[in-house]
């Protein structure tokens, strides 16, 4: 039975509605993944030091599609759930001709900046080249990237999560199988592992476009309209934590480079890259559930359904709570194979990395909540408490961690920053979940 943004969602239904969408970040999660992978293995300790070093300004373009898809859905979502949905097809027509634009002078912008970039970020002179080519490379597909990450809340808009999963499917098989060919194949090293990410990004961008274009079966098409920035600006300011976040820790974590750099060299930032990416796979099942979510929080926001509301509150939470020990324990237990996987090939770099993993995973028990918090606001339109959740918890606490705890802890004091930043930010979240309960009526 089709599951719609109307329904009562009892935590069954819920999860069923939900799933898809965190199978889809966990394989947009991948993609980073698996060009760490084979450059760790096939390439060397350098390049992939050069690929972390990088990753961070990548990841801010490519979060301005986070901003627009995270805002721009729940103000969709809510325009549906008032009935007006003419309006919301409008609206989603002009944030998605927003976000090319904005993908192709982002495109040229950070491919004439990253060689002064990667200077700034700490590149030594070993690491510059590789840092210029993957960072080039990656960055000319920047669009593809943005409008990936733009569908990917969209197609939960539309009442089409799994046609997002198959999207995201495809896109993960393709970048997965163009690293084998380009790396471990052809041998063209970093070239090759951007070149492939790309790929798979224009796959995950350009195919639900092209669903969106044509007449389809959900809440959503492509139509005429003229372009008005009201709603350009309505959605990036609602849907400014999601950049803030990506915004936040990129800077923080190139701050965690500057300190590991500085206290051990290239191997804290290859250890470091290796948490990165584990992180991005086990981070991605809260964030995908809250793209999964937030359409059906903004469609009864809009509809007047307070009950609702509430009963996605206490469901939401407890989930994220839940799944934070699941992960905690996960983490621990695979810190060593996955240590492994990724640096066994360097004996000294796979027990720093395995002790790095011991201390980070406790950071996983409340990072769920924390994103799930900020996504919440996001959903209720509410832009500016969600934006300082993602401001305090990524950059705010892990920054005054990342800098404070190393005095006191040496090396150990990095690992456990972030842990300390969830605290904090569990707190700040609590706080203002309280504080909007008569407001919301939740």
């Amino acid at each position: 039975m089709k599951i719609q943004l109307s329904d009562h969602f009892t935590y069954k239904k819920l999860i069923r509605f939900v799933f898809p969408t965190i199978v889809m970040m966990i394989f947009t999660s991948i993609y980073g993944v698996v060009d760490g992978l084979f450059v760790s293995n096939f390439v060397g300790k350098t390049p992939f030091a050069a690929l972390n070093l990088v990753m961070p300004f990548v990841m801010i373009l490519g979060g301005m599609g986070f901003m627009i898809g995270t805002g721009g859905s729940a103000l969709v979502a809510m325009e549906l759930g008032c009935g007006r949905k003419e309006q919301a097809c409008q609206t989603f027509t002009i944030l998605i001709i927003f976000t090319v634009i904005l993908g192709v002078l982002l495109s040229v912008l950070g491919m004439l900046a990253i060689r002064p970039v990667s200077r700034f970020l700490g590149a030594t002179d070993a690491m510059m080249e590789d840092c210029v080519v993957y960072g080039r490379t990656v960055i000319a597909f920047t669009g593809a990237f943005m409008l990936q990450n733009v569908f990917q809340s969209f197609l939960a808009a539309a009442e089409k999560p799994k046609l997002g999963l198959t999207v995201t499917v495809i896109a993960g098989l393709c970048n997965g199988m163009l690293d084998a060919v380009f790396i471990a194949g052809f041998r063209w090293g970093l070239a090759g592992a951007a070149l492939a990410t790309g790929i798979g990004q224009c796959v995950g961008g350009l195919l639900p476009l092209l669903y969106f274009l044509r007449p389809n079966s959900s809440l959503l098409c492509l139509t005429k309209t003229r372009f008005r920035l009201k709603p350009v600006i309505k959605a990036c300011a609602n849907g400014s934590s999601e950049v803030m976040s990506s915004v936040s820790s990129s800077t923080v974590s190139m701050l965690y480079n500057f300190q590991l750099l500085r206290l051990i060299g290239e191997a804290g930032v290859s250890a470091y890259g290796v948490l990165m990416y584990v992180q991005f796979i086990f981070i991605a099942i809260s964030i995908g559930y809250s793209i999964g979510s937030g359409p059906i929080i903004s469609y009864h926001y809009g509809a007047g359904n307070h009950a609702e509301l509430k009963n996605m509150l206490r469901k939401s939470a407890l989930l994220m709570f839940g799944s934070g020990v699941l992960l905690t324990g996960l983490a621990v237990i695979l810190s060593a194979p996955l240590a492994k996987i990724f640096v066994g090939y360097d004996a000294d770099l796979y027990r720093l990395t395995t002790h790095a993993f011991h201390l980070f995973a406790s950071s996983f028990l409340l990072a769920g909540f924390n994103l799930f918090a900020s996504g919440f606001f996001t959903a209720l339109n509410n832009g500016k408490i969600s934006a300082a959740i993602s401001f305090l918890r990524a950059l705010v606490f892990q920054a005054a961690s990342v800098i404070i705890l190393p005095v006191f802890l040496g090396v150990d004091g990095i690992w456990l920053a972030i842990t300390v930043a969830e605290i904090c930010a569990c707190i700040i979240s609590v706080g203002f979940l309280a504080a909007k309960k008569n407001t919301y009526h939740y």
